[in-house]
């Protein structure tokens, strides 16, 4: 699993002209799944993510985790984090699971997530999403399990 996580003031997906989800201060994470991913691999990115220090504390210092800081999680589904551009011009994506495949492990790294007390809302699986952030810093950390 793949997931491209960003802090952000606010975060909002639409699709098709109607708003689907909306957050505040949080994590915007745009997340990839690879055909061999698993339980664990959600495991370990919902671990991870969770506890990530980077949201300032009162000193000012990145050291707050989402869980400390009270955020809000996005969770946008995103094949293309699986893109192999070494040939030609045009990405490949044969890397990526199926949807098949793809959409019970993002429902379980919602779930997960939403588990360990971070309020999460998603995209719509599938759907050609408009994703809309403000991203706060900026930080943008890339996480590979």
């Amino acid at each position: 699993m793949r997931a491209l996580i960003q802090r952000v003031l606010w975060g909002r997906v639409t699709v098709a002209s109607r708003s689907v989800a909306e957050i505040g201060s949080g994590l915007v994470i745009l997340l990839g799944v690879g055909p061999a991913d698993n339980d664990k691999q959600v495991k370990y990115l919902v671990d991870k993510i969770a506890n990530l220090r980077i949201f300032e504390d009162q000193a000012g210092k990145i050291n707050r985790s989402i869980l400390d800081a009270g955020g809000e999680a996005l969770v946008v589904s995103q094949f293309t984090l699986y893109a192999d551009t070494r040939k030609g011009r045009r990405p490949s994506f044969t890397d990526a699971a199926s949807p098949e495949i793809a959409a019970p492990i993002v429902e379980k790294f919602v779930a997960q997530l939403q588990s360990r007390g971070v309020p999460t809302r998603t995209g719509e699986f599938g759907a050609h999403m408009l994703v809309e952030i403000a991203n706060d810093g900026p930080v943008t950390i890339w996480i590979e399990s």
